[in-house]
């Protein structure tokens, strides 16, 4: 038997919109929340179509899936997925150039330093390997290589740090399985009226279209860039972000696939914008992000269709957003998720991990009745760094190009970018330093992976890495990259991982 929970506690939690984020709320909230006494529901319509941009996931989505209790490969063979080791950006400093940004370090620190100070100071000694060379996952990647970490002290196969790509739909559906085996109620239906109290301004209920009425007392609002809690009822505002994130439009389309999967989504920069490429096992998924300022939407599908690997399949969607995030992700009983709290293009595939840390976010600050605004003001405060500090990283790669082949890119180039990227920048022009900001998603490989992969060349490296002698830097240095080397050549196919451990019935 249960015990009675305190007349205190909140017993009813309605989420609003299902998708990604609402059956992602969903799962986390029925593993975490077991008691007897507290009522999960979700409300969505299968007359409203979701998103489903974000296929590609970061390295965080482990801790999600762990926090779960999934098995992995179950996972991986019921969405379709693939396995992704960093994201391929093509054209995006200059046209014809490529790099990767990987999940993992390069090298190893030296010193207390960064490893990149080190081959810094190498490159002035002569012709040496590129940077690529000391990072395992951008080896695997461009070999078409993976493998799971292996718990070997000291070697580089520990540090393999990887993600996911997979079918969003699919995605959705293996969490709403997961949910409604642990007790959540799915309710079909169109909302047609949100009932606020006259009081405190909260949101009471919500009436569907036949008259249904559901009350809760937290209500989680998934529903997409409509808001229809946050912004329809309560009128919390948002922030255009769109001067520094122009693209505003994305028209996506599958294709058959044409190979092996690569383990790595490829970006490649386009005269107004990019085009995503995102491998699952049994096809591709393909995208054009842009700005309308500059393109046409005809203009636009055409690019993309001239850009796939192999033939199209289904109609192509199309996709209107601002970037930019609700002036208040919590506002009086409301917490949103997704799209509903805000979007930053697909870039950087950031928009399932913002759904994660609002997950993660809102249970280490769960109310009670009382709503105590010092938690709620907290939860804001910390949700705005994380999205400033994501759209920092995205604005990055816009900026720092020296592509002047088209207005679009005129524009990213001289654009005004916030004054916490502008610093990063200038410190790293100096010195190439880079840091870690209060443990943001994105660290210093990858804030040096793009910068470095942009051509953006520091005028010195740190100097403490002139302490180390010359004969040792260049026996350490060359250990370094054999070792890499022979790592690599052990590991497997991605494509022959896959079907031995985790193949689709697709």
């Amino acid at each position: 038997m249960v015990d009675m929970l305190p007349e205190t506690n909140i017993r009813k939690i309605l989420i609003v919109g299902g998708g990604t984020a609402g059956w992602m709320a969903a799962a986390a909230l029925s593993r975490l929340i077991k008691h007897d006494d507290v009522d999960i529901t979700l409300i969505e319509s299968e007359a409203i179509g979701t998103v489903g941009v974000g296929e590609s996931t970061i390295p965080h989505i482990l801790y999600f899936n762990r926090l779960l209790g999934l098995t992995e490969d179950d996972f991986v063979h019921k969405t379709n997925a693939t396995f992704k080791l960093g994201i391929k950006f093509k054209d995006w400093g200059h046209l014809g150039e490529r790099y990767i940004h990987s999940f993992g370090p390069y090298g190893v620190p030296m010193d207390g330093l960064h490893f990149h100070h080190f081959w810094m100071r190498h490159t002035k000694t002569g012709p040496v390997p590129p940077i690529d060379d000391y990072n395992l996952q951008i080896l695997a990647a461009d070999a078409g290589k993976f493998q799971r970490p292996i718990n070997l002290a000291n070697s580089p196969l520990s540090t393999l740090t990887y993600a996911f790509q997979f079918d969003a739909s699919l995605y959705a559906k293996f969490m709403r399985e997961f949910a409604e085996a642990r007790g959540v109620k799915r309710v079909e239906g169109r909302i047609n009226d949100v009932s606020l109290n006259a009081e405190t301004g909260h949101v009471d209920a919500v009436t569907l279209e036949n008259g249904e009425r559901h009350e809760a007392e937290l209500f989680i609002d998934c529903s997409g860039f409509r808001g229809l809690l946050i912004e329809q009822a309560l009128k919390t505002g948002y922030e255009d972000w769109s001067d520094v994130l122009p693209c505003n439009r994305a028209v996506a389309q599958a294709c058959e696939s044409t190979g092996a999967p690569t383990p790595y989504t490829q970006a490649t920069a386009k005269s107004a914008g990019w085009q995503w490429r995102i491998p699952l096992q049994s096809r591709t998924g393909n995208g054009h992000v842009y700005c309308s300022d500059y393109m046409s939407d005809d203009e636009a599908l055409k690019i993309l269709q001239e850009g796939m690997d192999g033939r199209p399949i289904g109609e192509p969607k199309l996709l209107r957003f601002k970037s930019g995030m609700r002036k208040k992700t919590w506002n009086k009983n409301v917490v949103t998720l997704g799209l509903a709290a805000g979007f930053m293009e697909p870039l950087e595939s950031t928009s399932i991990h913002l759904v994660q840390t609002g997950i993660a976010r809102l249970l280490t600050n769960f109310p009670d009745k009382s709503f105590n605004q010092p938690d709620i003001d907290y939860y804001n405060a910390r949700t705005r760094l994380e999205y400033e500090q994501v759209r920092d990283f995205l604005v990055l790669h816009y900026y720092v190009t020296e592509r002047d082949d088209s207005p679009f890119w005129n524009y990213c180039r001289t654009m005004d970018i916030p004054k916490s990227l502008k610093d990063r920048i200038a410190i790293y022009k100096e010195n190439a330093r880079v840091y870690r900001h209060d443990n943001e998603v994105f660290g210093e490989a990858s804030w040096f992976a793009v910068m470095h992969g942009q051509g953006l060349t520091p005028k010195r490296h740190h100097p403490l890495a002139n302490m180390m002698p010359d004969t040792e830097l260049e026996q350490r240095m060359s250990d370094i990259h054999r070792t890499w080397g022979k790592c690599l050549e052990s590991m497997p196919d991605h494509q022959a991982f896959i079907d031995a451990n985790c193949k689709s019935d697709l």
